[in-house]
């Protein structure tokens, strides 16, 4: 993975470069942005760098046989961590060596790839991925040993959000009383949900979102899309590279989250003052039960954002509205009305609340039911 492969983020990459270049690579970083933006192939393009002891920001002239290596991401001083959970092979204590051959063929599919990806690329269903301590101790294990070349080892902890306490407090150890010529890379999405004590051993690196114009000339360089097309779809992946790609890719598999949305609000509408109407929030709430726990946090999400650029349509900031309804006689000049200032607080606690309750293993029938029911009293609140 060479710098000149990753979108934007040129302030990053000389940041890095130079700094490695100059032998000040601090023992542990933290690469927080948010999905698409690129940190994890930054991470390995990083490591790349450093490893192959590079001397260009193309990631050239180092060691030619350790590049060969990344490119299948076998160099065997660069270690991954990842959410992982069991399956039909691992049916108890997993960790990421057992699921190495899918980490390698899903990160070069696309290194931009989401948590969300990674789970349906693992079969996931009615289950959610953490990093255990299992995990913590194989790295104790892969760092202890010397390094295969002689110069750093590196060890990228994807998610590290994921790390449960007992995971966090072991690698918290190491991060303290780190092995010589060790490199910690823990990429991040969302930063206040790793304990303060690893933040605060870290050197922090902030990936802003890719601009569109970045993503746009992507597009069309790689893609051959149309000029006026590309920039389409760079405004609506909101600086997510990931998002772009799915935009453009049209998926079997993928789960019909704007059919089941607006299904939800229109049995909501008439669920007003009719009770047998009530029969179909709770068969929808039974429909999104029986989908995983991944992917009903994921719908709520969509959910989430959808009632946001509803708001922003009925405040006449359409601009900032990038969002195009597919599904038929469904529209935002309809249904913003319905989203003001007087329901939207509400509405998003309710579905926050849901997503807090789903993660912890609540009875998803039960909570999308409650929330079928408040959704119904909000959405005709005046």
């Amino acid at each position: 993975m060479h710098f000149s492969e990753i979108l934007g983020q040129d302030y990053i990459k000389n940041h890095l470069s130079k700094s490695a270049l100059e032998g000040r690579i601090p023992h542990a970083q933290l690469f927080v942005g948010p999905e698409g933006s690129g940190t994890l192939a930054m991470a390995i393009a990083y490591a790349q760098f450093v490893l192959c002891q590079n001397l260009g920001s193309d990631n050239s002239g180092g060691n030619e046989s350790c590049n060969l290596k990344f490119q299948n991401l076998s160099h065997p001083d660069l270690h991954f961590i990842y959410p992982n959970v069991t399956n039909d092979d691992v049916k108890s204590k997993p960790k990421s060596a057992d699921f190495i051959a899918e980490w390698r063929e899903f990160v070069l599919k696309n290194p931009y790839g989401s948590l969300f990806d990674w789970y349906k690329h693992l079969g996931v269903k009615n289950k959610q991925g953490e990093i255990r301590v299992d995990d913590a101790q194989d790295i104790l294990k892969s760092l202890a040993l010397k390094s295969y070349e002689g110069g750093y080892k590196i060890m990228i902890v994807w998610m590290a959000e994921k790390m449960n306490i007992a995971a966090s407090n072991k690698l918290l150890k190491l991060l303290e009383e780190p092995p010589e010529k060790t490199l910690f890379l823990l990429i991040a999405e969302n930063e206040e949900d790793i304990i303060q004590t690893i933040r605060s051993r870290c050197q922090v690196v902030h990936f802003p979102a890719l601009p569109e114009k970045v993503i746009a000339e992507k597009l069309i360089s790689s893609m051959n899309l149309e000029h006026n097309l590309a920039q389409k779809i760079a405004h609506q992946s909101q600086g997510n590279f990931n998002n772009a790609l799915h935009l453009l890719q049209s998926d079997e598999d993928e789960l019909p989250f704007e059919e089941w949305f607006v299904d939800w609000v229109r049995t909501a509408f008439r669920a007003k003052g009719n009770a047998a109407a009530i029969n179909g929030l709770l068969s929808w709430s039974e429909t999104i039960a029986g989908i995983g726990r991944e992917s009903q946090k994921q719908f709520l999400n969509f959910c989430i954002t959808m009632f946001r650029q509803a708001l922003l349509h009925n405040y006449e900031a359409k601009k900032l509205v990038y969002l195009e309804p597919k599904v038929e006689n469904f529209t935002f000049d309809k249904f913003s009305p319905f989203v003001t200032g007087e329901n939207i607080t509400e509405i998003f606690e309710a579905l926050s609340d849901a997503i807090y309750h789903i993660e912890r293993n609540g009875n998803a029938k039960i909570i999308l039911t409650d929330l079928s029911i408040k959704l119904t009293r909000l959405i005709h609140k005046n």
